[in-house]
C-alpha cells in the first residue's frame, strides 16, 4: 500500500499520525514489511502517477504532514480550509492548492525564525549532488512553464555563467525548493526509525527509466540516447504482451548504457544509494531492462515496432555489488522474459515476484505463478499496485478460470472466499515473503484498483479507510501469519 492510499483529513496520505498508526497496526498483525511505490514526485500531466517523476532523487512533498509540521510551529493549521475530499479517493488538485499554501506559511516561518537552520543548512550538504541542479531545475520550470528543451539556450544547455546569475537572481525560490525537500526527508526519517523500532522493514521501489522533461536529464544529458537538440532519438517501451496487443509505449528516453559504463555507472550508484537511505529493501522495477531493453524510435506511435538492446548487466551489477555487497534488491521479473534475464537474476541471486492472480487458467502443471512451483529465494503476492484486486480478478474470471482455482482449494470458490484463499496460498507458499495487498486485506472490488498499465489517467488515486480495520481484524491476521510460520 502505498503512503498517498493512508487515511488523514487532508484529502491524501502522508507522513503523519496516520503513517505512525499503521504502523503500530503491522506491528499488532504480526506483519514485517510495508512495500510502498516510488517516492519521487508526481505531476497532473502523468495521471500522478509514482513512476513518472521529473527526478530520481527528489521526495514527493504532497506526503509531507501538515499536523507534523504544526507540531514544530512551522504552521498554524486554523490559518487554513481543509480540502473537502472523498475519504476513498485523492482529488490531487484541491490537495496541491492546500498544501502549497500550507508551504508559502512554513517557509516564511522558517526565513523569519531561523528555525532549524543549522539542521537546514547540514541536510543541503549531504544531498548536495542531486539537490543543487534539482531545485534550479524546478524553479526554471516554474518561470518558464515549460519543458526544459524549450527554456531560453544558456538555461537549457546548463551554460556555467548562466547558472550562477540564476542562483543569485532567484536565491529565495531555490532556497525554498531545498526547504520542503528537507521537510521531506527529515519526515520521512522519523517514520522509517518509528518502522524499525517496530521490527517492520520498508520496501521501495525504483522505476526503471526517468521522464525527459526531468532534473536528472537536463543535468546529465549526456546518460541518455538525445541528439545534438537533446531531443530523444529512441524511446522507452515494452513490445505487445499480456497487458497489450500493440505494447506500451512508455515514451521516456534510453539509457546510453555505454556512456554509463565509462562513468563506472556513477548516476545509477548515486540513485541506488539514494533509495537505500529511504528504504531496507528496494524493487527494481522492469528488471528486464537491466538485461535487454525494448527501445522504439523516438515519434512512433506504438510500440510495435522496436527492437531489443543489451544491457552490460553483469557489469553493472558486478560495480553495484562492490558498493551494496548485501545487494538488498529485489527483481521484477514479471512477465515475457529470455534466458540473459533469468541468468542475470541467478548470478546475482536476486529474489524474483511470482504473482498468484497469474497462476490460475492456463497451464496447470507447468506455469511458475502456481504455489508448488515458487522458490524459495521470492516474493509472493496475491497481486500488486499493476492488478486488479483479488475480489475484482476473481468477478471478472472465465470459467477455465474459475474450474482451476475450485479443483485447485478443493471448494467452491466464491466472492466471500476467495480473498480468503489466495491469502492464505500466499502465507503457504515457500516464497521467503508473502506481500498481500491492503486492497485484498479488505475484501475490496475492482473500484479499489490502484493502477490500470496503458491506461493515463483516473488511477493512483485509492485511499483506505480504517472502518474495517479493528483490533480483533489484526488479531486474526497476526493469528494466520503464525500459522504459516510468517
Amino acid at each position: 500500500m502505498h503512503i498517498t492510499s493512508l487515511p488523514s483529513p487532508f484529502g491524501i496520505g502522508d507522513f503523519g499520525p496516520e503513517a505512525y498508526e499503521f504502523i503500530d497496526f503491522l506491528e499488532s498483525s504480526g506483519h514485517k514489511y510495508w512495500q510502498i511505490l516510488p517516492l519521487n514526485p508526481t505531476y497532473s500531466a502523468y495521471g500522478h502517477s509514482p513512476y513518472s517523476s521529473d527526478s530520481a532523487f527528489a521526495g514527493n512533498t504532497l506526503l509531507i504532514s501538515p499536523e507534523i509540521l504544526e507540531k514544530e510551529g512551522y504552521v498554524d493549521l486554523q490559518n487554513h480550509i481543509l480540502p473537502v475530499s472523498d475519504p476513498q479517493k485523492v482529488d490531487f488538485e484541491t490537495v496541491i492548492s492546500f498544501k502549497q499554501a500550507l508551504f508559502e506559511e512554513a517557509f516564511e516561518t522558517f526565513k523569519s525564525k531561523k528555525k532549524d537552520i543549522q539542521k537546514f543548512k547540514t541536510f543541503c550538504g549531504e544531498h548536495a549532488s542531486w539537490l543543487n541542479y534539482y531545485s534550479i531545475y524546478k524553479v526554471l520550470h516554474e518561470k518558464y512553464n515549460d519543458h526544459w528543451i524549450k527554456w531560453p539556450e544558456k538555461s537549457r544547455n546548463r551554460d556555467i555563467n548562466e547558472l550562477k546569475k540564476i542562483q543569485k537572481t532567484e536565491k529565495l525560490n531555490i532556497e525554498k525548493v531545498k526547504f520542503l525537500q528537507y521537510l521531506f526527508f527529515k519526515q520521512w526519517q522519523h517514520l522509517k526509525i518509528y518502522a524499525s523500532q517496530n521490527q517492520v522493514s520498508l520496501i521501495g521501489d525504483i522505476p526503471i527509466y526517468i521522464n525527459h522533461d526531468s532534473a536528472d536529464c537536463w543535468a546529465h544529458s549526456v546518460y541518455f540516447k538525445l541528439n545534438k537538440s537533446k531531443e530523444p532519438t529512441k524511446i522507452s517501451g515494452v513490445p505487445p504482451d499480456y497487458y497489450s496487443e500493440t505494447g506500451q509505449l512508455w515514451g521516456t528516453p534510453v539509457y546510453d548504457w555505454k556512456k554509463l559504463k565509462s562513468d563506472k555507472y556513477s548516476w545509477w550508484i548515486d540513485r541506488l544509494k539514494q533509495n537505500l537511505l529511504l528504504f531496507d529493501i528496494v524493487r527494481l522495477d522492469h528488471f528486464r531492462g537491466f538485461a535487454a531493453y525494448w527501445e522504439v524510435r523516438a515519434g512512433d506511435k506504438t510500440a510495435e515496432h522496436g527492437r531489443w538492446v543489451k544491457v552490460p548487466g553483469k557489469d553493472f551489477f558486478r560495480t553495484v555489488k562492490k558498493e551494496f555487497p548485501k545487494m538488498p534488491f529485489i527483481a521484477e521479473d514479471l512477465g515475457s522474459l529470455d534466458k540473459d534475464v533469468y541468468d542475470l537474476i541467478d548470478k546475482f541471486k536476486f529474489p524474483g515476484m511470482n504473482v498468484l492472480q497469474f497462476a490460475f487458467g492456463g497451464d496447470r502443471a507447468t506455469n511458475s505463478y502456481l504455489p508448488f512451483n515458487h522458490q524459495r529465494n521470492s516474493l509472493v503476492y496475491t497481486g500488486t499496485h499493476d492488478n486488479n484486486t483479488t475480489l475484482g480478478w476473481f468477478e471478472s474470471l472465465d470459467g477455465n478460470g474459475t474450474l482451476h482455482l475450485n479443483e485447485y482449494f478443493g471448494t467452491t470458490i466464491t466472492s466471500d472466499n476467495i480473498n480468503g484463499l489466495m491469502h492464505r496460498a500466499a502465507l503457504n507458499s515457500v516464497a521467503k515473503i508473502a506481500i498481500i495487498p491492503m486492497q485484498d486485506i479488505l475484501h475490496l472490488n475492482a473500484e479499489a484498483t490502484m493502477n490500470i498499465p496503458g491506461s493515463s489517467k483516473g488511477h493512483w488515486s485509492w485511499r483506505m479507510t480504517y472502518d474495517k480495520i479493528s483490533v480483533s481484524g489484526a488479531v486474526e491476521l497476526k493469528a494466520l501469519n503464525e500459522v504459516y510460520g510468517r
